[in-house]
């Protein structure tokens, strides 16, 4: 693989009106969890072969778990609840993903072994803190340096079952503390501000768990039974609504295109980006909606717009659109008038500090940004933007949606762009570069 891509002039025409995008990171990375702690055989269709998936997968295996692949098919045989057998002194690499880290690290808080997790030194940066803490109340051991990998894990067979206040509005979070609940004898109750639901609606309806879901106000109280076993299952793997989410800007910001990206996730948690985006004066649809084990997919009509409108956006919003605001920056860009974010955080807590790196491309530019209390951000849209300048991204810890924001401004905007680190898209997107070319961008 080359170290940089270069991107010499915008996308002229679209060769192509549909496209399909890869299976959902977030779903792909519970089955594989979920479905080692089930009983058999589960099979899972059209799983993103991306390497926080792989990482997952290579974790699992490690733990004594067959996983094969076989005609597009992703086949688990799991183990039980407690069924991981594994050899003493285990070390566990999660590689880039934050996911597969936390999540792994609740399937452990009983394991009879002390087990080590690490990760690449992008993940060695991102705080652990948030399952930790509450692992800890179930009875677990965590050696680490200030919340950070590499962790060490002493389990405790005899798990307590807890209640816990989630704060942050972490899907991870909520999800590392469900995955040890359902490891735990008793009731586990969880407190949690609103995010994604995928964990949720996996244990509803695929795993069958008779979890309850209270809708608060401004919070959901999740209890669980634990220790309920469960058997082997079947899942196919919707788009991923964050890669659809680049070809969605793409089409959004050039001129006079359209696009339809086909049997995506639209998990209301997730479209947060397509809110924002029609509150701006976008007119992105929603076609053939259907609903698969819980879960909400469509495909999703987009064409081109001029005049977008700028906003001051309710930072309620934010959770749902946590992995797209980079793109949505883009997109305020374009608008005629001021746009505001606020409470992100977050983003800075991400593969590299997000917030940080979106504002210095969009100063990159030329376009006018002003930090607010360290944790949001205004944009002096631009609709006349057009690049002619030679723009360099590099040194962004790897960081795969740094790669893909910077290959879709360079696709929208002109410019000569060299892009660094191609590589990183395999985390996520495997296909991204492959699309992009198939649609008729000319990338070097």
């Amino acid at each position: 693989m080359k170290k940089s891509i270069y991107i010499k002039q915008k996308i002229n025409f679209f060769k192509k009106k549909k496209i399909f995008v890869s299976g959902d990171k977030s779903l792909s990375i519970r089955f594989i969890l979920l479905s080692s702690l089930g009983r058999g055989k589960s099979v899972a269709y059209n799983i993103l072969k991306s390497e926080d998936v792989l990482s997952a997968i290579e974790c699992v295996k490690k733990l004594g778990v067959k996983i094969n692949f076989k005609n597009e098919k992703c086949i688990v045989f799991g183990k039980g609840l407690n069924g991981y057998k594994f050899k003493k002194n285990l070390t566990l690499n999660a590689g880039n993903s934050g996911t597969t880290a936390r999540l792994l690290i609740a399937t452990l808080i009983n394991s009879n072994q002390k087990i080590k997790i690490v990760g690449d030194k992008s993940l060695q940066k991102r705080d652990m803190y948030r399952v930790i803490n509450p692992l800890k109340k179930f009875g677990a051991k965590f050696k680490s340096k200030n919340g950070k990998l590499p962790i060490e894990i002493e389990g405790l067979k005899n798990t307590r079952p807890i209640f816990y206040n989630e704060n942050i509005g972490s899907a991870q979070c909520k999800s590392a503390v469900m995955i040890a609940g359902l490891k735990t004898s008793g009731k586990t109750k969880l407190r949690c501000l609103p995010s994604r639901n995928h964990t949720e609606l996996m244990f509803k309806n695929v795993l069958k768990i008779p979890i309850k879901i209270h809708k608060k106000n401004k919070y959901d109280l999740i209890e669980l039974d634990g220790l309920r076993e469960f058997n082997s299952f079947n899942y196919k793997i919707p788009g991923d609504i964050s890669s659809a989410a680049f070809f969605i800007i793409l089409t959004l910001l050039s001129k006079k295109k359209s696009l339809t990206i086909k049997n995506v996730n639209i998990n209301p948690s997730r479209t947060g980006i397509i809110k924002i985006l029609n509150m701006m004066g976008a007119n992105i649809r929603f076609l053939n909606k259907k609903i698969y084990k819980g879960e909400i997919n469509a495909d999703i009509f987009v064409k081109s717009k001029e005049n977008l409108k700028a906003i001051n956006l309710d930072p309620k919003i934010n959770s749902s659109a946590i992995d797209e605001f980079l793109l949505i920056f883009l997109a305020a860009s374009q608008c005629s008038g001021i746009s505001t974010f606020r409470n992100l955080s977050e983003l800075n807590k991400k593969e590299s500090r997000r917030l940080d790196w979106g504002i210095k491309i969009l100063n990159m530019i030329g376009i006018k940004t002003k930090k607010i209390k360290n944790d949001g951000i205004k944009i002096w849209g631009n609709p006349n933007l057009n690049l002619n300048k030679e723009y360099i991204i590099k040194n962004y810890l790897k960081d795969h949606r740094i790669f893909m924001v910077s290959t879709i401004a360079a696709l929208v905007f002109g410019g000569k762009w060299k892009i660094y680190d191609p590589i990183s898209f395999r985390t996520s997107f495997p296909s991204f570069l492959k699309i992009l070319k198939t649609l008729g961008a000319k990338i070097l």
